[in-house]
């Protein structure tokens, strides 16, 4: 009777965990498969998998589910407050994915922004250049992006309409008319961005529309903005005006370069207008450009940017600039001469 009397409490205490186990595994009648995130702006959470269901709740971007069984196209998740349902597993990122955009994050949290864009449309943050290419977040129609770098990748491959037939050597058709075939793919830009989240991924560059003041944009000349920075402001009336530095290049994709063309916009206080105080062309340029200010003894204090250019063996070197408004000058380093085709510039 003593011994009975002893071990009961712990026979009690072992009933009470078995039958939470039990109540667990009943209540959601699966075992964890994996982890995985919501890579859709939001979902639906169905009760079956069915065309008439009814819907048990939603969850948004990044967050995070359990996976408890896959059927076809869907899949059985639970929510960190405990609700199942059934959504697509095309709205589903896994956990390798959810890794990459965390170490993307962190590898470029501290690079330097070379403009700020304006997405043209619902647009994805790849963790890798490329339309095919894993995805977690999306971000909306308008939103901002701070613009880090750029890559390029290889377009998906479209199919052509032949409109006539072709021979072989030896007369035989080689294609019949209205046959397709598969078009030779071509490059296309990519920009890496951080969202106002401070999350970072790579986006289409025909989706983002470089944020430029009109006043500035105007001077395009049909070139297209790579990087913009407000270099200093200047007092005009009761109102201070920016000048600043534009990156640009020619409006095509898959460039060698990330830029070939650089112009310092000066405002002219006595015309009250914008004018261009320097130009250069023909750089194998290399992003990223980094603006800041530096100390020149009698000068003062004056912004300060320097250009990443590539000569022909692929050697990246950098090249300083100093703005006295309204002159722009190259600041040569200890020792350093200036290129010849500078000194031929001057001379004409």
């Amino acid at each position: 009777m003593r011994c009975f009397r002893q071990s009961a409490p712990r026979f009690v205490l072992a009933s009470v965990l078995i039958a939470a186990s039990v109540f667990i595994a009943c209540r959601s009648g699966h075992r964890v498969l994996e982890v995985a995130y919501v890579s859709a702006p939001q979902a639906t959470l169905r009760d079956q998998v069915a065309a008439v269901y009814n819907k048990n709740g939603t969850v948004k971007n990044g967050e995070r589910v359990e996976v408890l069984e896959h059927e076809k196209r869907f899949a059985r998740v639970r929510t960190a407050s405990g609700i199942e349902g059934w959504i697509e597993q095309r709205y589903l990122a896994d956990q390798k994915t959810y890794d990459g955009v965390q170490k993307l994050t962190q590898d470029n949290q501290n690079d330097p922004v070379q403009a700020t864009g304006v997405l043209r449309n619902d647009t994805n943050l790849h963790i890798s250049p490329g339309r095919e290419t894993e995805h977690l977040y999306q971000l909306t129609q308008g939103a901002k992006v701070a613009i880090l770098k750029r890559d390029t990748a290889e377009k998906q491959p479209t199919v052509v309409i032949s409109t006539r037939a072709t021979t072989t050597p030896g007369g035989r058709p080689n294609a019949k008319k209205g046959s397709s075939q598969p078009a030779a793919p071509g490059l296309e830009d990519w920009w890496l961005g951080r969202d106002s989240a401070g999350r970072v991924g790579w986006v289409l560059a025909r989706m983002v529309d470089v944020d430029v003041p009109i006043e500035i944009a105007q001077y395009a000349e049909g070139q297209r903005f790579v990087a913009f920075f407000v270099l200093n402001e200047v007092q005009d009336g009761d109102k201070k005006v920016s000048q600043c530095l534009a990156v640009l290049t020619e409006p095509h994709d898959g460039l060698p370069y990330d830029f070939d063309q650089v112009r310092v916009f000066t405002w002219n206080v006595k015309r009250h207008r914008y004018e261009t105080a320097y130009r250069e062309h023909k750089l194998n340029g290399v992003l990223p450009v980094t603006v800041t200010t530096e100390n020149f003894d009698k000068e003062g204090a004056l912004p300060v940017f320097v250009l990443r250019v590539k000569d022909d063996s692929g050697n990246v070197s950098e090249r300083k600039y100093k703005l006295n408004t309204p002159i722009v000058r190259r600041v040569l380093a200890p020792g350093e001469e200036p290129a010849r085709s500078v000194t031929k510039r001057r001379r004409r």
